[in-house]
């Protein structure tokens, strides 16, 4: 195959599309489903001109009339990485053999090994290829936007390329949590407990974890029912001092979609209370006593505001709103009796106990050692509880 088509091939996965011959699609007009037979796509060596040292591509499929993206395996060996560039609609990488280093602008570098998925949201700028010692290959799905599916910039330099690289173990050693519920905890501590200076690696964390803007701002909306509102404004001008700093590098995060209308006509007290009696794990709520009884409204703003304005949207769901709520809960003081009810709450949504456990860990290692034991201490009182009224 001559070697121009070859590059033509190749910038169909990391190049402008606007070169690509429309005879590259495939039909989608046909009827039947496409094989396309291991080693039946071109294999050639990735271009000097975007790659430092030795990579080869096999691709694997090409875009069609219905799909706008392509997919590959990239073989890098030994030193071997690819240019700094960034991706318009963003790239899936899956390590499929080998230990791998991929680096960005902020000059953190991370080990990837086999089994590692890294999702680079568009806009962000990064390179990616093998350790100075182990060779890596990846599977690369790489979308378009107006025909365009890579932007190539400067070359990696020994210098970037050296960086310490970091084993991203902080999201590995919590298996029973996603990296996006484990980005959470951090965020919602720092934002409840007014630490600032500690919120803001955490808001870039959970960026990078996969959690889009929108996301973020309704875990910090979220905050204000527990924590008040003066936290959560901090946290909130805390975000958009990251966000304000992050574009002006030319950063750009999932923005996520926006929270879907509340129902026309929706009864407040009638959503919360079922919310509430969800949580609870209830049929019926029990009848009003204690505060309920001796401040009727606060048990109205409860039902009406908290439950139904608050939790009718749906930008996160009760796992996640309860791994907000827990975690603002054991960094505060005095919140004991709360804590205790959510934990329960934490279970009766779904979370598991080794999920809570998990949970329990990453506050001791990131965020406060004291208060993820007295979080421990009660975790235990709730179990046993349960346990309890299980027997009975």
């Amino acid at each position: 195959m001559p070697n121009n088509l070859l590059q033509v091939i190749f910038l169909l996965m990391f190049c402008s599309g606007s070169i690509l011959a429309q005879d590259m699609k495939v039909d989608t007009a046909m009827h039947s489903q496409i094989l396309y037979p291991a080693g039946s796509q071109a294999s050639f060596k990735a271009p000097a001109e975007h790659f430092t040292g030795n990579a080869h591509v096999q691709m694997l499929f090409p875009t069609t009339d219905a799909t706008s993206f392509a997919g590959a395996y990239v073989t890098f060996e030994p030193g071997a990485r690819s240019d700094w560039h960034i991706h318009p609609v963003g790239q899936h990488l899956v390590v499929t053999t080998g230990t791998g280093w991929t680096g960005d602008w902020q000059g953190k570098v991370r080990v990837i090994e086999q089994g590692d998925v890294i999702w680079c949201p568009p806009g962000v700028k990064h390179w990616h290829g093998a350790s100075p010692t182990s060779s890596m290959t990846h599977l690369v799905v790489t979308g378009k936007n107006n025909g365009q599916s890579v932007q190539w910039l400067e070359k990696v330099t020994n210098e970037q390329y050296r960086i310490n690289p970091t084993k991203d173990t902080e999201f590995k050693q919590y298996v029973n949590l996603s990296a996006k519920q484990q980005a959470i905890i951090p965020i919602a501590t720092f934002t409840a407990t007014g630490d600032l200076n500690q919120l803001k690696p955490a808001l870039i964390a959970g960026l990078d974890a996969g959690l889009s803007v929108n996301e973020i701002k309704e875990i910090l909306v979220h905050l204000y029912a527990y924590a008040g509102f003066p936290r959560s404004l901090n946290g909130i001008i805390t975000f958009m001092a990251v966000m304000e700093e992050r574009t002006a590098k030319g950063i750009k995060d999932e923005q996520g979609r926006e929270s879907s209308p509340l129902p026309e006509n929706m009864s407040k007290d009638t959503f919360g209370s079922k919310v509430l009696a969800d949580l609870l794990n209830v049929e019926t709520l029990p009848p009003e006593k204690g505060f309920q009884k001796f401040t009727p409204i606060i048990h109205t703003f409860l039902k009406e505001h908290l439950f139904a304005d608050i939790f009718a949207r749906d930008l996160l769901d009760y796992q996640s709103r309860e791994l907000v709520t827990i975690s603002a809960l054991a960094c505060m003081s005095g919140t004991e009796p709360q804590l205790r009810s959510h934990l329960h709450v934490a279970l009766n949504v779904g979370l598991t106990e080794s999920q809570i456990t998990d949970w329990i860990n990453i506050l001791k290692a990131k965020v406060n050692a004291h208060k993820a034991e007295r979080a421990s201490d009660i975790f235990t009182e709730v179990k046993s509880a349960r346990t309890k009224q299980a027997a009975e």
